[in-house]
């Protein structure tokens, strides 16, 4: 079960954190890539990394709040490989500020690197499967998109990724019909070039070790068998679903 041998995987946020993660796992299970970044020269670096699993990797440089990036990305993918099976929207970063100090462009920059890029990578990537009558997208979401926080001011990121779960709903039942499914994952607390500072911090630490059931951040790798799950043929009839992997964060 869950060989994505001949499949072909697009991974947006490829170069570091949680978007290095999936490009490894997907590849462990055969798939080729397109994997995508601002930073093409950390992309290919991943490229030769991956270069022992036997798979075709093409790197894009793509700034996924661009849309002439993206679409300039997906024609590349469709030249190159003559379709796209997979699609995993794993880009972001945010600005992190409560709702009363916010400032607009703080705002703006969270809803377009986290929400907007989500519409519009899945627009072009799935008029692909389209022609296909085949599809897997799954959005890297969070649990902060579905619930709030009293530790860390971060409204637009709330925001964003709460957008990010019911675009994933609204999605997966327009593109049904289509074969293409549409499901998004929700981690938990992970370690990435963004959260190293404060997930380090003796009060995070004391705070989580309280807050998540399991008492402890996720680790690199603990992702995979969800996104992998979901990209699978397996799980043909799984759309629209909110996957937390929290350590239980949203349970309690």
């Amino acid at each position: 079960m869950f060989n994505l041998k001949g499949k072909v995987a697009v991974i947006s946020g490829a170069s570091s954190g949680l978007g290095r993660q999936m490009a490894k796992a997907f590849a462990s299970q055969g798939a080729d890539l397109v994997i995508l970044a601002r930073r093409v020269e950390r992309l290919e670096e991943l490229k030769n990394e991956l270069a022992s699993a036997g798979v075709r990797v093409l790197p894009i440089k793509c700034d996924v709040t661009s849309t002439e990036d993206i679409n300039s990305a997906a024609s590349l993918a469709e030249k190159e490989f003559g379709k796209v099976d997979i699609l995993v929207n794993c880009a972001g970063a945010s600005k992190d500020k409560g709702v009363l100090d916010m400032l607009d462009e703080e705002w703006d920059f969270t809803i377009d690197t986290d929400l907007t890029s989500v519409f519009k990578m899945t627009r072009a990537f799935a008029s692909i499967m389209k022609k296909n009558n085949y599809g897997r997208v799954i959005n890297i979401a969070s649990m902060y998109g579905m619930v709030g926080n009293t530790e860390i001011p971060t409204i637009a990121y709330h925001s964003s990724k709460g957008g990010v779960v019911n675009f994933t709903r609204a999605a997966a039942a327009e593109l049904a019909k289509y074969n293409i499914t549409v499901n998004a994952i929700c981690p938990g607390y992970f370690y990435t070039e963004l959260t190293t500072d404060v997930l380090d911090s003796d009060y995070f630490k004391e705070f989580a070790n309280s807050h998540v059931p399991m008492r402890r951040y996720g680790k690199e790798g603990e992702l995979n068998a969800g996104a992998i799950f979901l990209a699978s043929d397996e799980a043909s009839y799984v759309t629209g679903v909110i996957l937390p992997i929290d350590g239980g964060y949203t349970c309690v």
